[in-house]
């Protein structure tokens, strides 16, 4: 009942950490909230969770990473590809072998395995949380889309450098062919499994509905167990399960433009897992909260073990490990920059050229969050031989500082980086206007065709019905549809006014028929069962005037 209680009581601090964070006007990062929480939870109950490194990281990975393959935009992928690749790649690697000698350097007591494990676990960034910084603030739609690639790419490359790292430990043995086959195996092997996972689940989706129709419960919880099949599809078959979960992201956002999902299944699919990601990304803050005491204990038994009896000292690793790790981002970045221009034979006086400000807001956009913390808590317990994990609780406590510092220092330095862009309206990131002036006009040319195409059946269907009307409805139709979706529409023309005018209206009866429906069944008039069906049914009419 205890651990009942303390999970029951880190939901409610999830709910409450996001009632704050839109409460205080200081901008505090939502994960210091959460982390903060936490702590107040490990202080009320003294028995803390008992964490299953393997069960923890199947049970919160793979659909985060998932979502995030599947939302991510493809077009800024394919756009950034060559930025994306430095960054997830080429910094992963310098980041596990240049930072993880400079921590073993610093803390001897912490073995060399270990110290390219948690280099590794430190080196993927979180996008979400610098998005939730920046939200408010004109961020360049290039700089935000590097940040979002990057951070896709390199939670699989740094978890399997640090997978690696693992295996070194626990079996005592290192080969740097039998590494370099073993990544090009895990990877590729695990980004297929994804790909196949996600597409026969589909396929037979599809199948099954086409003949027997769609379920809406039994479709979303498919599309919420996708990640987990891959992940454990792939693991089972010694391939990353973690890059399985990102390339099922990514299979599934193409899958999605087919079509063939009702749009109040995709309607619902999207506000829960809106519900899981905030969940999710919620718990690990508050359980790292939780834990911290407990951690921050073994930790200074590590330190006193290198002859610090201070546990300052703890704070001093950390922040070397922090200007560590951003020393390698800003020279990653800068030499990244000049290496793509020089490449592509770019000139230097063009006007698109990353400036000295956008390598900063690139190198602070490196804010370390949720795979980190979910990574560095899956160190085994007990090496084979069942001897304590050597320096364990040390390596998550420097994880944990590094991701609180990266939070602090990007909530306060990005800000001010990005009040001082003086961005051109079409650089914030999106919408890019030109895609959607092209998506509507094709859209309206579509409906003009088919509704030509249908109009001789529907004539012949309801003959008493003039022409005319059919007309006036299409141009109704169409000043409806171009005005609800017109990227840049022009407010003072008598179209526009009238399409607000009817809308004002139309929201005005719905909220007026709602709360008459809800009065009578208050009042016992008509049943509790036709009052909900009727007042969804007036709901879906809302949102579809709601933008």
């Amino acid at each position: 009942m205890e651990s009942i209680g303390v999970i029951f009581a880190m939901l409610i601090a999830i709910v409450i950490s996001g009632v704050i964070v839109r409460v205080i006007p200081w901008g505090i990062p939502l994960p210091l909230i959460q982390i903060l929480l936490g702590i107040v939870i490990a202080g009320v109950f003294q028995e803390g969770m008992e964490l299953h490194p393997d069960v923890f990281f199947l049970l919160f990975l793979p659909p985060l990473l998932f979502l995030d393959g599947w939302r991510i935009s493809k077009e800024a992928l394919k756009r950034e590809r060559a930025s994306i690749f430095h960054l997830a790649f080429g910094l992963v690697i310098i980041t596990v072998f240049g930072l993880g000698f400079i921590i073993h350097w610093l803390i001897p007591a912490m073995p060399l395995p270990v110290a390219f494990a948690l280099a590794a676990i430190v080196s993927p960034t979180d996008p979400i949380a610098v998005a939730g910084i920046a939200r408010k603030l004109a961020v360049p739609e290039r700089i935000l889309s590097i940040l979002e690639g990057e951070a896709l790419f390199n939670d699989a490359s740094g978890l399997v450098a640090f997978r690696m790292a693992i295996l070194v430990m626990m079996t005592g043995h290192f080969s740097l062919s039998e590494a370099v086959m073993s990544f090009v195996w895990v990877a590729f092997a695990g980004f297929c499994t994804g790909i196949i996972i996600t597409w026969l689940l589909s396929f037979f989706r599809g199948q099954f509905t086409k003949k027997y129709g769609e379920d809406i419960g039994a479709e979303i919880l498919l599309n919420i167990l996708m990640p987990f099949a891959a992940y454990v599809a792939a693991e089972h078959i010694g391939a990353s399960g973690i890059l399985a979960a990102v390339a099922a992201g990514l299979t599934m956002s193409y899958l999605e433009l087919s079509g063939q999902v009702s749009p109040l299944t995709r309607m619902r699919r999207a506000t829960i897992w809106d519900t899981v990601q905030f969940t999710l990304n919620g718990m690990m803050f508050v359980l790292l909260g939780e834990q911290l005491p407990n951690i921050f204990k073994g930790a200074v038994q590590v330190v006193q073990q290198t002859g610090h009896h201070n546990p300052w000292w703890l704070i001093i690793y950390a922040s070397v490990i922090c200007l560590s790790l951003a020393a390698l981002r800003f020279g990653w970045v800068f030499f990244s920059i000049h290496v793509l221009r020089w490449l592509k034979k770019t000139p230097k006086n063009q006007s698109q050229q990353a400036t000295l400000r956008d390598i900063l807001i690139l190198s602070l956009g490196g804010v370390r969050g949720a795979v980190t913390l979910a990574g560095v808590l899956t160190l085994p317990l007990l090496l084979p031989n069942q001897e304590a994990f050597p320096a364990r609780d040390l390596a998550i406590f420097l994880a944990a500082t590094v991701i609180i510092i990266s939070l602090i220092t990007a909530s306060i330095l990005l800000p001010w980086l990005l009040k001082k862009q003086n961005l051109a309206p079409q650089a914030i990131a999106r919408p890019l206007h030109k895609q959607q002036t092209l998506a509507l006009q094709m859209a309206e040319d579509a409906i003009t065709k088919h509704l030509s195409d249908l109009l001789p059946s529907l004539q012949k269907a309801y003959p008493q019905i003039e022409p005319s009307f059919y007309t006036a409805v299409l141009e109704r139709l169409l000043v409806e549809f171009s005005n609800s979706l017109d990227p840049d529409p022009d407010t003072n023309s008598e179209s526009y006014q009238k399409y607000l005018s009817e809308k004002q209206i139309r929201l005005m009866a719905i909220d007026t028929a709602r709360q008459t429906i809800y009065r009578l069944a208050r009042d016992q008039k008509i049943s509790d069962d036709v009052a909900r069906d009727m007042v969804k049914q007036l709901d879906f009419d809302e949102i579809r005037f709601t933008p």
